[in-house]
């Protein structure tokens, strides 16, 4: 069984960073989806950011150009920069893992995972 822990949420103003963190344990393995969901109050999870085993990576329009995924192997955790908050990106953000490469459209759909983190809060004041 693979365990997901997320860190690194927390409050921040608009126009700043944060970045979060996600460490995988349980078990070995080498290939892998792993992704960033985030869910507001009253509205459903939506894909945020993805990045495979084989270094591809995927960000919502969103996001894109503002929030970035990387992979440290050695340490089993993805990161998620997160650049120029806006008022909209307040959200629990939560973790998820798969442990086989996923393509473009399926990395996107939170169904396609198995494993997730219990969430972490990000806060943007304005």
């Amino acid at each position: 069984q693979l365990q997901l822990v997320e860190s690194g949420g927390g409050l921040v103003q608009a126009g700043g960073s944060l970045r979060l963190s996600c460490a995988a344990s349980g078990r070995a393995f080498t290939s892998y989806t792993m992704a960033w969901f985030r869910q507001a109050p009253g509205k459903e999870r939506e894909f945020v950011v993805a990045i495979n085993s084989r270094d591809y990576t995927a960000a919502s329009d969103s996001v894109k150009g503002r929030f970035t995924i990387s992979g440290d192997n050695a340490k089993n955790t993805v990161y998620m920069q997160m650049d120029s908050l806006k008022p909209e990106d307040p959200a629990v953000y939560y973790c998820a893992a798969q442990l086989w490469v996923m393509g473009t459209f399926e990395l996107r759909a939170s169904r396609m995972y198995n494993y997730w983190g219990q969430g972490t809060q990000v806060t943007v004041s304005s």
